[in-house]
């Protein structure tokens, strides 16, 4: 897994436990791209820059995921991580579910298991501090959208975009050329945040 984060000043700009691809543990800038990940401020249908209501964001985290099971924990921990350094604690629980899910379809539904290659982070999560909001986002290769469907009552998995749908304020996609889509979901700050 490798991280990055752009913070305003204000914020701290250090994720305990995670490392960036050089393993400092330092954050970039936001208009950074490692090679193979996505340019997450040139992303349409994902609300991450400058809007006719506001400005930009004013905290920006993302690591690449090597498209295995085991992403969703490790999403969970840098979703936790990222916004107790900015104090958005409130927001883990609900945070936390959104990313798991988010990532869980795409580790399930959007990789073909033959492709993976020693190295390679084909899902990437970003999370974006609006004002207002939080919006987390999933990008994966796969052109295929997101099904929301209603599973049989006895069915052991098939709620994760309903579960998403549930607990944030819009959710949507969009295809991200030249290949793959990105899947965010906007969580609402709690009251008195900006």
């Amino acid at each position: 897994m490798t991280t990055h984060a752009s913070v305003s000043s204000a914020r701290s700009a250090r994720t305990p436990g995670l490392t960036d691809e050089a393993g400092t543990g330092s954050a970039r800038a936001s208009g950074a791209t490692p090679s193979g990940g996505p340019s997450w401020g040139r992303r349409e249908g994902v609300p991450t820059g400058p809007t006719p209501s506001g400005p930009a964001p004013s905290g920006f985290a993302a690591c690449g995921l090597d498209g295995r099971l085991r992403n969703a924990p490790q999403a969970r921990r840098f979703v936790a991580s990222t916004l107790s350094g900015w104090a958005l604690d409130r927001l883990v629980p609900d945070a936390e579910l959104v990313v798991s899910e988010l990532v869980t379809n795409a580790v399930q539904h959007a990789l073909d298991p033959t492709a993976w290659e020693t190295g390679d982070y084909p899902v990437w999560l970003g999370i974006f501090l609006n004002p207002g909001d939080l919006v987390c986002a999933v990008t994966d290769p796969s052109s295929r959208p997101p099904c929301l469907r209603a599973p049989d009552d006895c069915a052991l998995g098939g709620r994760g975009l309903a579960l998403i749908e549930a607990l944030s304020t819009s959710w949507s996609w969009e295809l991200t050329p030249p290949r793959g889509k990105t899947v965010w979901a906007a969580l609402p700050l709690p009251a008195g945040l900006p």
